[in-house]
């Protein structure tokens, strides 16, 4: 398989970093620019909602560029996000810096996708979507960690300066190793795009991602105070828990595109959504054994990250020559799941209780599964 797959995991991880890295230090943000922790906490809702709208737009206003100078001229503006960041005197201006950063992210996630999965032959298409996916899962997983370490060790701007840096390097790479790549489709208006979720088989493919990831952030948003609630863990073993957790997610993403490479996409769909359904729903039964919690908090973490891979190249294979839309509706959709999952979650724990997020979440989850075998079944064409 092409090394340069890896490069583009790299781009991928930096980019993805850059959602949660603030996570871990809004108090820092929210004392050091006057404003409350829940208004820090926007910044982070803005860029979900950002991110999730802003991909088929600039994909529209993008669709007849190279995708090497795109990316590369996308990581710039990204770099700048950053570092306005970085210089930011008020809140207002972090603000704006988010969106831009945001915007430019999304974007950037979609073409590390598109371009991986064009630079290697058909048969290492679902493994190269799943390393690129590592890149992504592993930058949400080591996030908060990061900037909570380098928030608190130097500052919360730290985080936002580090990724700069890692950014440049990022575009050193590109411009030294990728090769040109054509856009794989003719420009798409947005009501074309909007147009191509009329075909069921992709509107139902869509939604699974949608139903999927919210399940999973219903529970995975209310982590820590579920451990800490249901099985008395606290300071040490709460980062164990998010050590464990990411390790296997970050696995999960290999594992799906490998397992959709050798055995087809659909299957694998199917496969990996109705263990990740018994997973969930166990959780809440293994509070009582903690080698017994880890094991099915592994098994949870793995799959959890696995669907992406197939569905994606699910996608890809239904829609070759709009590749590019259908990734970036893809992770619209996810997005915007993460944000429904994590409202719902905060609804169930103010009132049934947190140790009935993983049982709501599985439910969810449930209807992905549904979606994935209408999807399956139903012609390409309805």
């Amino acid at each position: 398989m092409d090394k340069r797959v890896y490069l583009l995991t790299i781009v991928s991880f930096v980019v993805g970093m850059v959602e949660l890295i603030i996570g871990g230090i809004l108090d820092l943000v929210a004392v050091d620019l006057n404003v409350s922790v829940g208004q820090a906490g926007l910044l982070i809702t803005i860029f979900s909602l950002v991110f999730a709208v802003s991909s088929p737009i600039l994909l529209f206003l993008t669709a007849k560029l190279e995708r090497k100078n795109l990316t590369l001229f996308t990581l710039f503006i990204f770099l700048l996000s950053n570092i306005l960041a970085v210089f930011s005197p008020v809140y207002s201006v972090l603000f704006l810096s988010r969106i831009i950063s945001a915007a430019s992210a999304s974007l950037l996630i979609v073409l590390c996708v598109t371009m991986a999965s064009k630079i290697v032959e058909p048969k290492y298409r679902g493994r190269a979507i799943g390393i690129v996916n590592m890149g992504v899962s592993g930058s949400l997983v080591l996030g908060i960690p990061f900037g909570l370490m380098l928030g608190n060790a130097f500052g919360w701007r730290a985080p936002f300066i580090l990724i700069s840096i890692l950014t440049l390097f990022s575009i050193a790479g590109v411009y030294f190793f990728m090769q040109k790549i054509t856009p794989g489709q003719v420009t798409i208006s947005l009501s074309d795009q909007i147009h191509t979720l009329k075909n069921s088989k992709v509107l139902y493919a869509h939604a699974t991602t949608f139903f999927v990831l919210a399940g999973h952030t219903t529970l995975y948003a209310y982590l820590t105070p579920f451990v800490k609630d249901t099985m008395g863990l606290d300071g040490i073993w709460v980062s164990i828990v998010y050590l464990v957790f990411g390790v296997a997610a970050v696995s999960g993403g290999a594992i799906g595109g490998t397992f959709s490479d050798q055995f087809g996409s659909k299957p694998t769909i199917l496969t990996v959504i109705s263990l990740f359904i018994l997973a969930i729903l166990a959780i809440p039964f293994t509070t009582l054994s903690i080698p017994f919690f880890f094991i099915i908090l592994v098994f949870w973490g793995v799959m959890s990250w696995a669907i992406t891979p197939p569905i994606q190249s699910y996608l890809i294979e239904s829609s070759p020559n709009n590749s590019d839309i259908m990734i970036s509706l893809n992770n619209s959709s996810l997005h915007l799941g993460v944000a429904v999952g994590s409202f719902v979650g905060s609804i169930v724990v103010d009132n049934i209780g947190i140790e009935n997020n993983a049982f709501i979440g599985g439910i969810i989850v449930f209807f992905g599964l549904i979606t994935a075998i209408l999807s399956i079944r139903v012609p390409a064409t309805s």
